[in-house]
């Protein structure tokens, strides 16, 4: 299944009022900005040959998502809109931050990117929308809500990385999103949720597959290292905080112009084999934390899936409890 087809299955058809939008030049730059937050980057075997997959493509999924179950535009709007403000690789960013445990250290700029775009805010006023309606996608729980519910934006990331990683086939996503569809949770919110059992464990079984990867030594160690050298270009300046704001192809360009940052970046491309012992310089070891993300998703008529499946709650529980506090090194 490549991106069109997904893209299809979400909602069959673009919604024409998106197109103005995904012209602009906030959209077009994150087409230039990778889901994978620069593990792809490396030589890690994990990160080969994965299909190209940006923010853009992320968001304009979950806006078809969002519009294919409540056909309102503001919400839809607000789904497109939601990574606008991420910089070059991402969640990378909230490790340089600090903010790696959490990873919302990046998402304030939304209004402001919005606010400031000449051609979004001209859009928005022809069809009558405010800004104020389209900045937070948490004021929308289809699109957004808190984890580990299920929502457009955990669902798309989910079945895209599924597709990317080959953790299943075409055939299972549709199964599973056919089996979709909007109630009120148990605090009145509206949710996605499945209406049976056995598709929302095979997809929450699978989901964890994906949390794995996003988890994984590799994954975590090529944040970790990346936000390091942007940390030296920032300090050096080859880069302002500014510049993580333009796109990767551009921020590469500059780095690799840039003496021992330059040096820095190589060493992270070649990246290829992590180490797990202690027997390597101490400056040269890293112990990295990271947010662990899984979902629990609502069944119509019954609720959670943490409550009805024994396989799922242990295998959440063997995800949640795995350690991240020893050393690692990669060369």
């Amino acid at each position: 299944m490549d991106e069109m087809s997904i893209q299809g299955l979400y909602h069959p058809e673009l919604p024409q009022f998106l197109l103005p939008f995904l012209d602009s030049a906030e959209m077009t730059r994150i087409r230039h900005v990778g889901m994978n937050c620069g593990c792809e980057y490396t030589a890690f075997p994990l990160f080969q040959g994965l299909p190209a997959y940006s923010r853009a493509t992320h968001c304009l999924g979950t806006a078809r998502i969002v519009w294919h179950f409540t056909r309102d535009r503001q919400q839809t709007l607000c789904a497109l809109f939601h990574d606008i403000a991420a910089p070059v690789f991402a969640h990378t960013v909230d490790f340089l931050n600090g903010d790696y445990m959490v990873q919302e250290s990046t998402e304030a700029r939304t209004g402001g990117m919005i606010r400031g775009s000449r051609e979004i805010m001209r859009e928005l006023e022809r069809l009558h929308i405010p800004p104020e309606a389209v900045e937070d996608d948490r004021l929308y729980p289809i699109a957004n809500n808190d984890s580990p519910r299920l929502s457009a934006d955990r669902l798309e990331y989910t079945m895209g990385n599924l597709i990317a990683f080959g953790f299943c086939q075409p055939e299972q996503l549709e199964r599973w999103y056919n089996a979709l569809i909007t109630v009120q949770a148990e605090d009145g919110q509206m949710e996605l949720a499945f209406t049976d059992t056995g598709a929302a464990e095979a997809f929450s079984l699978h989901a964890l597959l994906c949390s794995s990867v996003y988890v994984a030594d590799e994954d975590r160690y090529a944040m970790q290292r990346l936000a390091e050298i942007l940390r030296d270009a920032i300090r050096t300046g080859c880069l302002s905080m500014e510049d993580l704001y333009l796109t990767e192809p551009e921020v590469i360009s500059r780095i690799k112009q840039h003496g021992a940052v330059r040096e820095q970046w190589q060493q992270f491309r070649a990246l290829h084999r992590l180490r797990l012992d202690e027997d390597v310089p101490e400056h040269l070891r890293r112990v990295v934390p990271a947010k662990k993300r899984y979902i629990d998703p609502l069944i119509a008529g019954v609720g959670r899936l943490s409550r009805v499946s024994s396989t799922f709650r242990e295998a959440r529980d063997r995800f949640l409890s795995r350690s991240q506090a020893y050393w690692l090194y990669a060369e």
